[in-house]
């Protein structure tokens, strides 16, 4: 019952603020998504933040956040702004942008 929901896949974009930039946190973030069995891109944005997109099942992409926010990441993480909507199904592999 419900299974469709759950296993339906997602796509979590996320915003990483803090000094995330050229400290190996793009690659970083591709080998934990991988891990995770996720695909997406991580790539840094003109204002200092790094942009991760991923696409999976809803408990690894929540995996995901939770270590983008943990104390194991590169650099310092300040805040992560994340949302949720339907994955699009248009990428492949996981790569840093």
């Amino acid at each position: 019952m419900g299974h469709t929901v759950v296993d339906q896949p997602v796509r979590l974009t996320s915003w990483v603020h803090g000094r995330v930039q050229g400290v190996g946190f793009r690659w970083w973030t591709r080998a934990r998504a991988l891990e995770l069995g996720l695909i997406g891109y991580a790539r840094n944005l003109n204002d200092g933040r790094v942009e991760v997109v991923a696409e999976g099942d809803r408990k690894s992409c929540q995996s995901l956040l939770d270590l983008l926010r943990s104390a194991g990441t590169p650099g310092t993480v300040d805040t992560v702004v994340e949302r949720w909507s339907d994955a699009k199904g248009n990428l492949a592999g996981f790569a840093e942008r």
